[in-house]
């Protein structure tokens, strides 16, 4: 979670501004006065209309999500599943035993799930829903920890640090799964062309200390697939020639909701027997609203007993593996409404949609003069582009700034270590954004590009108020 200040003693103190009379209810004067305070709770309560109408009015200066080709993360479901999401968002989904038919959906998706990642059991497969893919990478991460210690319990902790092996185009989240657990982390720096982990670089790092590789399906830096056939392959070499049994997580926060349906002679998930568990975010690319995630391991031996806890919570015996506890029930109820919606036939009718936008567009930015582009859209519905070599009066900052003024959400960052001299955009494209859609973003890039082209140079905006790299 994002962390943030209390308010100063000064802030607390401030005195309200007068507000716009038409805030009060029935009488257009009454507590007409002064705004409440902005951080510190009031003094006293403000009528539902009033506080409704302070809020609604922050929240004007938002981006429009549906606009936000920065975010992975779903903007639009039809109404009947936001209805079962407001029916559902007062349920929590760790009262197993008060809400079985909630949990009895769960369950469902995560069989649904085995089934399509092809676990060689389904039935034998292991999952649960999480908040997100965050949290499901976290969970997947120490049950490799986990099962490495079993393992080595006459060197560790006393005379082994577990290691884990990753390209640099990791998210964000496995860092901090390193560094909560101390475990350390062998990134993959990139090279040249070469933007995610590829198999020769993954082995080269392995020793016995190496709990397990995380392969990315969908690097959100680029939109690209990492081989994952190829890396187990080096791996089974490795345990050839050296004896070390490292088992592969795949990162499939979006490609796993993507391959399926798009790419289903691509072998990458459980029918590679290396592949140990796959995660997935059910609220990227399996169309639900935020937050919902989930994690599937092959079968019990993937996922040890000790990591699971059995709670006897409010009148049943519960077994949980999680990192939270209370959470709305409102996104898995969605996702299992998805998945009987969708189908797979709908599923695959909605990603080839999604990958037909993005690759169109990425074929009428590459045509233009001013951009080289670093993928096609032909994996993710995602692609990444930069300025072309002999563009010297803009950089792609300046594009992200001049397109935020006319409502496009588009980020601009620098890639990671051995290639910080690229600086990219990247474009996601989502169900919801449609071909329409995407014809008024070309129109309005290519309406900037004269006044772009005529700048003397970029505008050299300091890093720290560059726009942000999301995920």
């Amino acid at each position: 979670m994002t962390l943030h200040k209390g308010a100063s003693p000064s802030d607390r103190k401030q005195s309200g501004h007068p507000v716009n009379p038409f805030y009060g209810e029935a009488d257009p004067i009454a507590g007409m006065e002064t705004s409440p305070p902005r951080h510190a709770l009031p003094d006293g309560p403000l009528s539902p209309h009033t506080a409704y109408q302070f809020v609604h009015d922050e929240l004007m200066l938002d981006g429009n999500s549906r606009l936000n080709l920065a975010t992975f993360v779903t903007t639009w479901m039809e109404p009947q599943a936001g209805v079962l999401m407001a029916e559902c968002r007062d349920k929590n989904m760790i009262d197993k035993d008060e809400y079985p038919r909630t949990a009895e959906l769960e369950k469902r998706c995560v069989a649904m799930l085995a089934d399509l990642w092809h676990a060689p059991d389904p039935a034998a497969a292991v999952g649960c829903s999480t908040t997100g893919s965050s949290e499901a990478c976290m969970l997947a991460g120490m049950a490799l920890k986990r099962r490495w210690m079993q393992k080595n319990k006459d060197r560790y902790p006393g005379k082994a640090r577990p290691n884990l092996i990753m390209g640099a185009n990791v998210q964000v989240c496995w860092e901090k799964f390193c560094n909560f657990w101390e475990v350390e982390a062998r990134m993959v720096p990139m090279e040249g062309d070469r933007f995610h982990l590829d198999a020769p670089s993954a082995a080269a790092l392995c020793d016995e200390n190496t709990i397990g590789v995380v392969a990315i399906l969908g690097s959100t830096f680029d939109g690209s697939y990492e081989p994952m056939a190829e890396i187990c392959a080096a791996l089974d070499e490795v345990q050839r020639q050296h004896g070390w049994d490292i088992p592969v997580h795949v990162d499939g926060a979006s490609g796993a909701m993507i391959a399926p349906f798009l790419d289903p002679e691509l072998v990458w998930d459980f029918r590679l027997p290396r592949v140990a568990s796959i995660n997935t975010s059910g609220h990227k690319y399996g169309l639900v609203y935020p937050g919902v995630g989930w994690a599937l391991w092959r079968d019990t031996d993937a996922l040890p007993e000790e990591l699971v806890f059995r709670v006897n919570y409010l009148g049943g015996d519960m077994p949980t593996f999680a990192l939270n506890f209370s959470r709305p029930g409102a996104q898995v109820v969605a996702q299992y409404y998805t998945f009987l919606r969708l189908g797979r036939a709908g599923f695959r009718a909605v990603q080839q949609a999604t990958r037909d936008v993005a690759r169109s567009m990425a074929e009428r930015i590459g045509a233009l003069d001013d951009f080289t582009l670093l993928t096609q859209g032909d994996q993710l519905p995602v692609f990444a582009f930069t300025t072309a070599g002999h563009v010297t009066a803009f950089d792609v900052f300046d594009v992200s700034r001049r397109l935020k003024e006319r409502g496009w959400l588009i980020p601009a960052y620098t890639f990671p270590e051995n290639r910080e001299d690229l600086s990219v955009l990247r474009v996601v494209c989502r169900n919801g954004f449609s071909l329409d859609l995407a014809d008024l973003f070309l129109a309005d890039l290519e309406a900037l590009l004269p006044e772009l082209r005529d700048q003397p140079g970029p505008m050299q905006r300091p890093e720290s108020v560059a726009t942000a790299f999301h995920h």
